[in-house]
């Protein structure tokens, strides 16, 4: 006789087997739910000030794709992702459909009656960015502004919290990160730290000072999966070595853009760039097998995370 699995575990082992047993279904889908942000930060390009919301009707169609595709966990992102109304309901949507559900925002949105919606939507985790003590020109997201939220959502929010901190930024502040990520831990939350691209999603110049401070906030972290990232992928790159890996993005890993297209990631728009509801495990499967000329230099954590459980098998295209 089977034995029903709980709901709150059901996202996991899907990703479990997809890991073991199934290599033509993604492990992690991104989808923009609208390009417009509140905030106007120096260093991000994955936002505008005009955008509309991604209608609710194009939304839960490409939510319901990916799910197709047989992706154990998605991410809604943006721009910011709390500006979209209807995001509770894109939210539910992917928890009834089986799948692992989180969301990165910027947090200034944040109230009580908006982490109760969260809640019962079913999110599962947060990322907020905060990059500095006080807000300057290259980063609004700042310990200033958020603290208030963090203290909420300890109170209210019964989803994980993760706080990350862009490194990469400057000399002036970046120390900064270091604060912002004790405060994090004081809150129960976990954190991480990103490294700074470019256009390309390639590493832009690191000075000694910064490396340090990366350095020193990864021997603090609790997370496996983040120290692993940073041992396979972020070291060498702060050194200015080359990773030597298989990337897998377009087929582990999905960049759905507010427009509904499938891409290899934020940085490469345009590749395949095929609508979502049009996609199939063939694309999937080739996505997999090509290799990607950006790969060596590039710092995006969420596509080495997906790849990385891949490495033993091979990719034969060439981009």
């Amino acid at each position: 006789m089977s034995v029903p699995v709980p709901r709150r575990f059901a996202g996991q082992l899907r990703f479990a087997r997809n890991v073991v047993f199934a290599p033509a279904r993604p492990l992690l889908a991104q989808l923009v739910v609208t390009r417009f942000c509140n905030l106007e930060c120096g260093y991000c390009n994955e936002f505008d000030k005009v955008s509309k919301p991604v209608p609710a009707a194009a939304m839960l169609a490409r939510i319901d794709a990916v799910a197709a595709l047989g992706t154990a966990a998605i991410t809604f992102t943006g721009g910011e992702p709390l500006t979209h109304p209807d995001l509770p309901a894109f939210i539910a949507r992917a928890r009834s459909l089986g799948m692992l559900c989180t969301l990165i925002s910027n947090g200034f949105l944040l109230t009580p009656a908006w982490i109760a919606a969260l809640n019962a939507a079913g999110l599962q985790g947060l990322q907020i960015s905060i990059d500095n003590v006080a807000p300057d020109a290259v980063s609004k997201k700042s310990l200033k502004s958020l603290r208030g939220k963090l203290a909420m959502l300890r109170e209210h929010a019964r989803f994980r919290v993760n706080v990350n901190s862009v490194l990469g930024l400057g000399d002036a502040r970046a120390g900064d990160a270091i604060v912002v990520t004790e405060t994090a831990r004081e809150h129960g939350f976990s954190s991480s730290a990103a490294l700074v691209h470019d256009g390309d999603g390639h590493l832009r110049p690191m000075s000694a000072r910064q490396r340090t401070v990366f350095d020193t906030i990864m021997a603090g972290d609790r997370s496996h999966s983040q120290w692993l990232n940073y041992r396979l992928f972020q070291r060498n790159l702060i050194e200015g070595r080359a990773n030597s890996w298989k990337c897998r993005a377009g087929g582990r890993y999905l960049y759905v853009c507010e427009a509904g297209l499938v891409h290899y990631c934020s940085q490469q728009r345009g590749t395949p760039g095929i609508p979502v509801t049009d996609y199939t495990v063939a694309d999937v499967r080739r996505a997999n097998a090509t290799r990607k000329a950006c790969a060596p230099y590039c710092t995006l954590p969420c596509v080495h995370q997906m790849s990385a459980f891949d490495t033993w098998r091979p990719q034969r295209l060439a981009a």
